[in-house]
């Protein structure tokens, strides 16, 4: 089977990355995420969604557009791996940067998908064919979710990306 979203799989959202703007659009900025050039992706940045509550004119968001050919350091918020090309949406947010936040679709409040944060991503895929989804979860909700019977894998749950199983992986 030909998995189109196998590549994609490398990025996940709270991840920091470099990307290079290609082009602007009437909503904000496509780019090419650095590294993954021939991953067959489209990556873009929602300037609307990002920054218009925040300014008071058309003009004064359309300033914050980085110019075409610039590079910007971003935060996957998210990635849609449902048909091709996968869809990768970036933040440029400062705020974003220094702690991406999102709903946990388990319980609705907000976790950090950052380093240190308690946020897990979790992929679905199936065997009878190509595309996934990704959940963020909390690493408690995840846990309190796996039947008690299960202790190792809800322990491994509270443990995922700790190194040495207590100091947080860099």
């Amino acid at each position: 089977m030909d998995r189109f979203e196998t590549k994609s799989f490398a990025l996940m959202p709270g991840q920091r990355v470099e990307a290079e703007v290609v082009s602007h659009q009437p909503w904000g900025v496509l780019v090419q995420i650095t590294g993954h050039e021939d991953d067959g992706l489209s990556a873009s940045i929602d300037m609307i969604e990002l920054f218009s509550s925040h300014t008071s004119s058309h003009e004064e968001l359309l300033a914050l557009f980085p110019p075409v050919g610039s590079r910007v350091e971003a935060v996957v918020q998210q990635v849609n791996r449902w048909h091709p090309p996968v869809s990768v949406r970036l933040s440029i947010r400062a705020t974003d940067l220094a702690a991406l936040t999102w709903a946990c679709d388990f319980c609705g409040e907000r976790t950090t998908l950052s380093p240190g944060g308690d946020a897990l991503v979790l992929d679905a895929r199936s065997n009878n064919g190509p595309g996934s989804c990704s959940m963020v979860v909390h690493r408690q909700c995840l846990a309190q979710r796996i039947r008690p019977e299960s202790s190792g894998e809800r322990a491994r749950a509270l443990k995922i990306g700790e190194r040495d199983w207590g100091s947080p992986l860099a």
